[in-house]
């Protein structure tokens, strides 16, 4: 979602903060209200349905997006970063590891619920120019024109990735500031036209209508209600890129022309209800409140509104990702940085699964009506997931009390939602709910298959690098073996006491000798700051072995070659390494010399012949390499594309292979030696 990175409190900023931040919830209006009177029943009770569901909008608004998310969320940020994984990574504890559970469940329920965003708003948009006049052209009032209009804005929106958006960025906020400003000047005057709306402000009309009797959809009708606060999430994802203060600036007038729209739509139902296609399904109420030819002006708004709000979502789901990715809770993708903006990102595989998805729902579902049914009910997942979080970050305050406050007033309410928003998986909520399955399967396997696959092999596939320090000290001074490389790195994890995979060990010295000068060992570790990078170095009592560990903030590029020669240069500097002085380099006064990188990549055939290996294990394990075997390369991830890699083939479980012992049962015809 980062475009352009804000002021930290400044008029430009919450001016920014418009285009970046509010893109998801700034075009619910556009199907909210429309959904809701879906949903109504009755011609001769529209009236009280209509104050009920404008209040039960107003008083969403109020408690969960204002509430939660505006005055609690933000304060629970990760070095100003928001969203759930940077949640997460404030609460988490190793005393409490189920905490990445609600992680997972809520990143790939917000994933899974955001595929339907670009559909949902682009779709209803161009709904709007049906029977419009354009010129000499008049536009049909046929839904296979709009779904081929609709199909081919989000190819060029997806298509147009991959070149960046930091020019188009910069007038996100000034067009979003156009959007509001009209959404809520055409509902303060529609209010007009039936100024007993303002009574929706009183939340007993929103709970006389959850239990009166003439609301055929009961509860039920929450599900649509809830359309109205689908962005909230995004608000807090994006606290990073605009900074709170900018939020808090900008909320109360986005909230207001919020308001004022939703209003205006449920009075111009009021003074219309007495129409009976009020109710028909392609009158839309947010259109039917423009006048002449301000509809027209209105859809191209729309139009221009639904494609920020898409470019939000897209954004948001790379860096969503990328976060998920850093936190290896997530296979490697190839991400690519199409400008020097920080938070700026692109990751091809992501952006072509989210067009296809976006495609096939408007192949699908057709209509805008067809998509509200289905949108919603993952997203209601994440803000429970998130709720779980925020209460464990409360108590990790000190504010127990506040926090089983918080956890049951806000759990209850999502609850409910949730409920009611489980209503819509038979009209297509089962697509969100199968894509969020698959998501969230994808970061089980490949988290707890690595977990299992280190608790299966810690003790017989880890050995010391302290027993090994004197063979690679002798190693790399034994002329009588070739030089290998002049620096020889291997990126793994180096647990206490200095505990290495056996792997690592066996192929510096267990086949044939790798002879280098000196022998890096290079741990990542993702730091508490997400934009963090710092490094340790330990020589373990040598000048030769060199253990690296870099601090890493999982909202940065792990480019390790560039890193490493930065601290080779230091090392240099300050006497701890000597000088390597290239024969052939072009650089003429460098001081450090080449680098080549060992990766290994895991053979799991032996995995199917491990008798003492449970099935669930072996699944996890054999999903998570065979994940690893068809995404980006270790050294890909790890920025060595250009750099000298040499890949190694291992076993999964060294230790374990080869353990049968054969009994020898005879020996004949020897030949012994004479003197």
């Amino acid at each position: 979602m980062a475009i352009v990175k804000a002021p930290k409190w400044a008029s430009a900023g919450a001016l920014i903060a418009l285009g970046i931040v509010y893109g998801d919830i700034g075009t619910s209006p556009l199907y909210t209200m429309n959904s809701i009177l879906n949903s109504a029943r009755s011609v001769s009770q529209l009236q009280n349905f209509v104050l009920g569901s404008v209040s039960l909008v107003f008083w969403t608004l109020m408690l969960i997006t204002t509430v939660k998310y505006v005055i609690i969320a933000l304060r629970a940020d990760n070095h100003g970063e928001g969203g759930i994984f940077a949640l997460y990574s404030r609460v988490k504890d190793n005393n409490k590891m189920w905490l990445l559970i609600p992680a997972l469940i809520g990143g790939s329920a917000l994933l899974a619920d955001g595929t339907l965003t670009p559909a949902v708003t682009v779709t209803t948009a161009i709904e709007g120019l049906k029977n419009q006049q354009i010129g000499a052209f008049l536009f049909p009032d046929n839904q296979a024109v709009v779904i081929a209009v609709v199909s081919v804005l989000l190819l060029i929106i997806f298509t147009f990735q991959k070149a960046g958006t930091k020019k188009i960025g910069n007038v996100f906020g000034p067009l979003m500031l156009m959007w509001f400003l009209f959404i809520g000047i055409f509902g303060l005057i529609n209010v007009f036209s039936d100024l007993s709306i303002l009574k929706a402000l009183s939340p007993t009309y929103a709970i006389k209508i959850l239990f009166d009797p003439e609301n055929k959809t009961g509860i039920f009708i929450l599900g649509s209600v809830f359309l109205a606060t689908t962005g909230a999430e995004a608000l807090y994802s994006d606290m990073g890129h605009v900074g709170k203060k900018n939020i808090y600036i900008s909320w109360p007038f986005v909230y207001s022309m919020l308001i004022l729209n939703y209003m205006g739509q449920g009075a111009w139902i009021m003074t219309h209800s007495q129409n009976p296609d009020i109710l028909n399904q392609s009158s839309n109420p947010f259109f039917e409140i423009l006048p002449g030819q301000w509809r027209f002006v209105g859809v191209i708004l729309a139009t221009l509104a639904a494609i920020i709000a898409s470019q939000a979502l897209i954004s948001g789901a790379y860096t969503l990702v990328s976060e998920a990715i850093n936190l290896k809770v997530m296979p490697r993708l190839r991400i690519f940085y199409p400008s020097n903006v920080r938070g700026q990102m692109y990751i091809g595989m992501v952006n072509w699964i989210l067009c296809g998805i976006g495609l096939l729902v408007v192949w699908t579902f057709q209509t805008s009506h067809n998509m509200e049914a289905a949108y919603g009910l993952a997203i209601t997942i994440t803000m429970l997931m998130t709720t779980i979080l925020l209460f464990e970050f409360i108590k990790l305050h000190g504010q127990k009390l506040i926090a089983v406050g918080f956890l049951l007033v806000f759990g209850f309410i999502e609850i409910v939602f949730l409920i009611a928003s489980l209503g819509k998986f038979i009209h297509g909520g089962y697509a969100t709910l199968i894509i969020m399955l698959a998501i969230l399967s994808v970061m089980a396997v490949w988290y707890y298959g690595n977990k299992r696959r280190e608790a299966i092999s810690k003790e017989d596939d880890y050995l010391s690098l302290k027993d090994y320090r004197k063979q690679l000290v002798n190693l790399s001074k034994d002329e009588d073996e070739p030089i290998f490389a002049t620096n020889l790195v291997y990126i793994a994890h180096m647990h206490q006491n200095y505990m290495l995979k056996r792997s690592i060990i066996y192929s510096i010295i267990g086949s044939r000798p790798k002879r280098a000068n000196i022998y890096w060992f290079v741990t990542v570790k993702e730091s508490s700051d997400p934009h963090s990078k710092s490094y340790a170095v330990d020589m373990l009592g040598t000048n030769n072995i060199v253990h690296v560990t870099f601090n890493l903030g999982f909202k940065v590029e792990p480019q390790i070659n560039v890193y490493l020669k930065q601290v080779a240069g230091a090392l240099i500097k300050q006497n701890i390494l000597k000088p390597q002085f290239p024969k052939y380099a072009m650089n003429k006064h460098g001081n450090v010399g080449d680098f080549k990188y060992v990766m290994a990549s895991q053979y799991y055939a032996d995995l199917l012949n491990l008798p003492n290996i449970n099935a669930w294990d072996r699944f996890l394990i054999g999903g998570r390499v065979w994940l690893q075997s068809h995404t980006v390369s270790s050294s890909n991830f790890y920025g060595l594309e250009f750099s000298d890699v040499v890949e190694e083939i291992v076993p999964l479980f060294i230790a374990n292979t080869n353990r049968q012992k054969l009994t020898q049962i005879e020996v004949k015809n020897v030949l012994k030696e004479t003197e």
